[in-house]
């Protein structure tokens, strides 16, 4: 790929090059998979090594009991992970008569995490390093202790302040009942125990072992759902990739219970509509919110386990289909479309690359920061809240049930052109994702923006009530000119509404990444 190096915006960050690339949104988990690259290991090591170590690193954003999702390309073919965990088998709708919505907190939100069967799973069918190596810098972090970053250090003080009720927690992230402050050391002694179980037994101590006996009984202390044999029946599975092509790319993403889907409808509707319209454009951002209300609408109808979905994706990514959906839209008039999904804007995502042209694309989330406030005692696993991605809808195909997967706003994003591989992305961040991935395509594969100019750039969001949130940066002509197509627009917002990214892409020679300013990361390579 070719691309503009021109740098327009505030941020001004310097894209990075190298022949080996880990880009992802802590330093100490980028040095991880740097570190697994140099030992001999390949773009998978490299992703597993920083995927466990941002479990010590940035707790607020992911952790041992986290779902994960990746693509990887060998060199060869796209492949997909889906590693999100089903309900409990006890999970029946009965169980929340008389709720208005799914909980957010507590064992009720959990469901099975399988965070711990991805890395187990890409190191088996992929990996060249021993798998007990890849554990060696989290271990080290966590029993030494690291320093606590400005961003991080938020979003921890916040949690630490709710999550008073659960003792647990308290025990494992605060320092004598208080958050850490930016810079100060934390030590987490129970994750580095937890850790060196899952590196000696491969990830069985986790679902079948000590660790799994130590998940259930507290969830049996609680008269939660969760049992032994839920954790031991869980299974990740490989999947085929869906994707859409336009503006001479293809977008490519893990098939529902992930959003990755919303993304792939918005691009197939935006492709019949856009043109050559000028990049950063009144006309342009109104079209790519435009065919994103549309997504948001199919994706709240539709959007769940692939296995309960009666619209299935096929059908919502057919050409006809799209073509009609962007017929309409209005350029002159905004159709402000209100949904009710929900999402949490924490998560971590990261990406690598190796010089023998294998990429790896990976995303693993608690959901809501720390997660459910839920974390076993003695263990560090702080358990996801991925639950509350279900609906109480009588008869949705997202309605809460057992052994089922919910709704997913976790997405890695791949892009290929003819068929080889061009780019390995993800932008974290609740629904920013979906929209974040339409953005990319429309800055990298239409204008040719280089990754880190693309990341640099202000970003739209489209929020679940309609409203637009710009960020700061915009031409205020442009911002004018929305409004009076109707657009509700809000300006503002904080920074971490927008999400972050991190982004490899490759080149003749090597790769180009870029990585978020909007996050503590970086890119680096070698």
């Amino acid at each position: 790929m070719s691309f503009d190096w021109a740098m327009p915006y505030a941020a001004n960050r310097s894209p990075v090059f190298a022949k080996n690339m880990v880009a992802t949104s802590q330093p100490l988990a980028v040095e991880a998979g740097i570190h697994a690259m140099r030992k001999g290991g390949n773009a998978v090591d490299a992703a597993i090594a920083t995927a466990i170590t941002l479990t010590v690193v940035e707790p607020n954003n992911n952790g041992i009991g986290s779902d994960a999702f990746a693509l990887v390309h060998d060199g060869k073919e796209l492949y997909g992970l889906n590693a999100s965990g089903r309900s409990p088998a006890a999970m029946a709708p009965d169980r929340f008569k008389g709720k208005s919505e799914m909980p957010a907190w507590g064992w009720e939100a959990v469901t099975v995490p399988g965070a711990v069967s991805a890395w187990v799973a890409l190191s088996g069918r992929f990996g060249m390093l021993p798998f007990a190596d890849l554990f060696e810098d989290a271990i080290r972090h966590a029993h030494q202790g690291f320093q606590v970053g400005p961003k991080s250090g938020f979003f921890w003080r916040y949690t630490v302040d709710r999550s008073k009720r659960f003792k647990a927690f308290i025990d494992t992230f605060s320092i004598n009942g208080r958050a850490p402050a930016v810079g100060e050391v934390m030590r987490l002694p129970d994750h580095a125990r937890t850790l060196q179980l899952i590196a000696e037994t491969r990830g069985e101590a986790f679902y079948k072992g000590e660790l799994a006996e130590a998940i259930a009984a507290d969830a049996a202390a609680h008269g939660a759902c969760m049992t032994l044999e839920d954790l031991a029946n869980h299974e990740c599975d490989w999947v085929d990739p869906i994707h859409m092509s336009a503006f001479n790319a293809s977008l490519h993403e893990i098939p529902p219970n992930g959003q990755g889907l919303m993304a792939l409808i918005s691009l197939g509707i935006l492709k019949h509509v856009h043109g050559d319209l000028p990049l950063d454009s009144a006309d342009s951002v109104h079209l790519q919110i435009e065919a994103q209300r549309i997504a948001y609408a199919e994706a709240e109808r539709h959007l769940a386990d692939i296995t309960h979905m009666r619209v299935k994706p096929e059908e919502l990514l057919d050409e006809h289909f799209l073509r009609q959906r962007a017929e309409e839209i209005s350029l002159e008039r905004a159709n402000p479309n209100p949904t009710a999904l929900g999402a949490g804007d924490d998560t971590v995502y990261l990406t690598t690359a190796d010089e023998n042209g294998m990429m790896v694309s990976m995303i693993q989330s608690n959901f809501r920061g720390f997660g459910s406030g839920i974390v076993v005692p003695g263990t560090g696993i702080s358990l996801q809240n991925r639950g509350a991605g279900f609906t109480l809808e009588e008869g949705h195909p997202n309605q809460v049930g057992p052994a089922k997967r919910p709704y997913h706003t976790i997405i890695p994003g791949f892009v290929t052109r003819e068929d080889e591989p061009a780019m390995a992305f993800g932008v974290m961040g609740g629904h920013m994702q979906a929209q974040g991935h339409l953005q990319m395509m429309v800055r990298i594969m239409l204008h040719g923006q280089n990754p880190q100019a693309a990341s640099d750039a202000p970003r739209w969001y489209v929020f679940e009530d309609g409203r637009v949130a710009l960020e700061d940066g915009f031409d205020p002509k442009v911002v004018e000119e929305l409004r009076s197509r109707g657009h509700d627009i809000v300006i503002g917002e904080p920074e971490h509404l927008f999400g972050g990214a991190q982004l490899i892409a490759r080149m003749e020679d090597g790769y180009v990444a870029g990585s978020d300013h909007r996050k503590e990361g970086l890119a680096s390579g070698f």
